[in-house]
């Protein structure tokens, strides 16, 4: 199973971007899906979680900015992040809870994409 995050980039303040996360290889479901964000300097924190019935959970740091959302068909998460703030610049990973087997999960991360917000 492989986790491939894309979509950051160089954004002004105010401005938005779109984060994808494609999960690929072969696996039974995905369960909890999470956007971590790790700034330099700083440890890794846990921006956004959606759970395999769409329940979220955010930060308090990006509530009401960040919308996290996924597409089970096509086995994608995405962090649609508007009103960006340069406290927001980092490297975001996306991580998963995978269902490989009938009685084994696992957690995977996937390689980071960076975000950077800055005019």
């Amino acid at each position: 199973v492989q986790l491939q995050a894309s979509g950051g980039g160089l954004v002004q303040p105010g401005g938005s971007l779109r984060l994808s996360c494609l999960a690929s290889g072969t696996f039974r479901e995905i369960n909890d899906m999470n956007w971590y964000r790790q700034a330099p300097g700083k440890q890794r924190e846990l921006v956004a979680t959606i759970t395999s019935g769409g329940s979220t959970n955010y930060a308090d740091s990006v509530k009401g900015r960040f919308i996290i959302s996924r597409d089970d068909a096509k086995n994608r998460v995405y962090l649609q992040m508007d009103s960006l703030e340069p406290e927001d610049t980092a490297v975001y990973y996306c991580n998963a809870d995978v269902r490989t087997a009938l009685f084994r999960t696992r957690n995977y991360w996937g390689q980071g994409t960076l975000v950077t917000v800055s005019s």
